[in-house]
């Protein structure tokens, strides 16, 4: 955790409370936890543009609590960096149980990844696997609730859905019975990548639990957001690919304007962004509004000094 986190305000006096929320009534806009691309410098961008929930990458547990360099590297926040949701791969009560301990301060939650289909995860027993694991999500819920010394420090899980839809509702029930804040649910199987989303299973999932319910996939706009949360009855949406695309989706721009391009360039200098990720960013924000022609000129530059020039040459940015 570097030198943000030092002047960060404590969770207790974080005034935006993501269960409030929740119960609102209102849709709630989530940022989708994004590995190498959901860090300080995009989350404090989409916050410009109504997002009102962010979270972490997803990190290793194991990793962030034996290791302050992992700290330093994966976990940074300021401020202005609320409601946040850290997100860990854990298969370890006790390690997921002190890596809360660790993040407490400096964000509203954890999330436990129950969802994650990439063949490494599986393997060390993190992401999807842990949708056929009830009693091992159970542990870890329960764990952290015991060390955990504020109440309204909350503990969501995000998961895929089982080709058998009623085993994800009989784990989603168990673990509303274990005290999960709330369950975000991406509708396709550990198998599925392109293929449509499972709206109707969302909403059966949402119909079938009292506690949060959060919707993912496939949404690429503000209309489709509203679409989504009116077809699943559900409290929120969350969005990873789209507000790559567009970080201003959710307040309703249909591709990224210019200013958001220029808002990004100025936070990612003042954070400290490395190159390639200030970059990256850059290249998905632009791929609606350049040619090819423009795309390719682009995307070979290397240095942040040539990125500055192209955009005040070609944008007035």
């Amino acid at each position: 955790m570097k030198s943000d986190c030092i002047q960060t305000t404590t969770c207790q006096e974080r005034k935006k409370d993501p269960i409030e929320m929740f119960h609102s009534g209102q849709l709630v806009k989530v940022c989708a936890p994004m590995v190498r691309y959901s860090k300080l410098a995009f989350r404090t961008l989409v916050r410009k543009y109504s997002c009102d929930l962010c979270y972490t990458p997803m990190i290793v547990a194991a990793d962030f609590v034996r290791s302050i360099k992992a700290r330093d590297s994966e976990f940074t926040t300021n401020q202005g960096d609320c409601p946040l949701i850290v997100q860990f791969a854990a298969n370890d009560a006790r390690l997921l149980s002190d890596a809360a301990r660790i993040v407490c301060p400096y964000a509203n939650g954890i999330d436990i990844n129950c969802g994650c289909p990439q063949r490494w995860a599986m393997a060390e027993g993190y992401g999807a696997c842990l949708i056929n694991k009830p009693e091992l999500v159970r542990d870890m819920v329960k764990q952290v609730r015991n060390q955990v010394e504020n109440p309204r420090f909350s503990v969501s899980i995000k998961i895929r859905i089982h080709d058998d839809l009623t085993r994800t509702v009989d784990f989603c029930r168990k673990a509303e019975a274990t005290g999960v804040s709330w369950i975000t649910v991406h509708g396709r199987t550990v198998e599925e990548r392109h293929q449509p989303v499972h709206y109707e299973a969302i909403k059966i999932i949402k119909d079938n639990v009292s506690i949060p319910v959060i919707a993912n996939g496939d949404i690429r706009s503000l209309k489709e957001a509203e679409n989504v949360w009116h077809i699943t009855g559900t409290d929120g949406v969350m969005v990873a690919r789209g507000l790559l695309a567009n970080p201003a989706m959710f307040a309703g721009y249909e591709e990224t304007p210019l200013k958001c391009v220029s808002d990004w360039v100025d936070i990612a200098l003042e954070l400290g962004t490395p190159y390639i990720c200030f970059h990256q960013h850059l290249m998905y924000m632009m791929e609606k509004i350049t040619s090819r022609q423009e795309k390719r000129v682009f995307n070979a530059l290397s240095s942040t000094s040539a990125v500055l020039d192209y955009l005040r040459d070609h944008y007035g940015i």
